[in-house]
């Protein structure tokens, strides 16, 4: 059964493993042990509640209960942009007319932002490329959305999430060739890690001041804005069906889209709701599959198994049950 529960030191080699497979241009799981390490660190403590909500920094593991195998790893940010900015460029639309020639012209610019202050961020969805299928994606997405329902309290009121843009088949990036790479000028490799590695000082040192006049810009790079990479598709459906919307900002070293929603407006905190547990030998009818998370932070764990819902109470299998490590009264969180 596959089991979603919180990453901590333990978790490093997998953790690391993972992010060599991510791949070029995924910035969130950086290819630095280091940085990896401290991530589960702070993981550690954002579970056990002593890092503070605005810092806290929550890494998911999924793993397979049988094997102990690492699948896929996902995280929530408490909130970002506060110990350092965060920046994006808004895509922008600037409409001119000139009545002496009877011309109009709608100019698409780019335009350096900052945002997102003090937003939740749900990012670093990845699964190993075998374990794509059959539901653990959906899995791993919405144990991101039962925890924030399960301690509302500990995340912002808005949720964003950053999508990898576009790469070609040779993984290089036409965002940045055409457009970011012209301002920062140093590869995209150093930059991608110094974004995880520093206080992000240097975008604001080296980005342009001035809006981006698209027109003027690579025709490839303008083609790539708001395009999500092809691995990316299907994190960008899960999110669209959650109720998340593009926000019109998009990254500034990759041209991929942020998206935005309410907490309250995400339809797995929407639908979770609270029942006491009760584990029978076999199911009665109907028995429907249902996301369940366990209530503790310190303990959370997520899984998706046929139940029977009777009024307050939820009943599941002893498989189950110990998939979550619950025993009979405890609370869980339906979705």
């Amino acid at each position: 059964m596959l089991v979603v529960r919180p990453g901590g030191p333990a978790d490093i080699d997998a953790l690391l493993d993972l992010a060599y497979l991510s791949g070029r241009g995924f910035t969130s799981l950086p290819e630095n042990r280091t940085t990896l390490a401290e991530r589960l660190k702070l993981s550690a403590q954002s579970f056990a509640g002593t890092a503070a909500p605005d810092a806290a920094w929550y890494v998911l593991m999924l793993e397979d209960s049988e094997t102990g195998a690492i699948e896929g790893v996902a995280g929530v940010k408490g909130a970002i942009g506060l110990s350092r900015p965060h920046y994006a460029f808004r895509v922008v639309t600037l409409a001119q007319f000139s009545p002496a020639t009877d011309v109009r012209f709608d100019h698409r610019m780019l335009v350096l932002a900052n945002e997102c202050t003090g937003f939740t961020e749900v990012g670093s969805l990845f699964l190993r490329p075998g374990k794509r299928q059959g539901g653990a994606g959906s899995l791993l997405a919405r144990s991101r959305y039962m925890l924030i329902a399960g301690h509302r309290e500990r995340f912002a009121p808005t949720v964003m999430a950053e999508l990898r843009g576009w790469f070609d088949e040779q993984d290089n990036s036409p965002f940045w060739d055409g457009i970011a790479g012209k301002f920062f000028r140093i590869p995209f490799e150093q930059a991608d890690q110094m974004i995880t590695s520093t206080d992000g000082q240097f975008i604001l040192d080296l980005a342009p001041r001035h809006p981006i006049y698209l027109e003027l810009v690579d025709p490839a790079a303008r083609g790539v804005i708001g395009e999500v990479h092809r691995h990316g598709e299907a994190a960008l459906a899960m999110l669209e069906r959650e109720g998340f919307t593009r926000s019109g900002l998009i990254d500034i070293f990759d041209g991929g889209p942020t998206v935005t929603c309410q907490r309250e407006a995400i339809a797995t905190v929407r639908e979770a709701a609270e029942r006491t547990v009760k584990v029978v030998d076999a199911l009665p009818e109907p028995a429907l599959p249902k996301l369940l998370a366990t209530t503790g932070l310190a303990a959370f764990r997520t899984t998706r198994a046929a139940v029977h819902i009777a009024g307050d109470t939820v009943e599941l299998t002893g498989d189950a049950a110990r998939a979550l490590a619950v025993t009979p009264g405890d609370r869980l969180l339906v979705g």
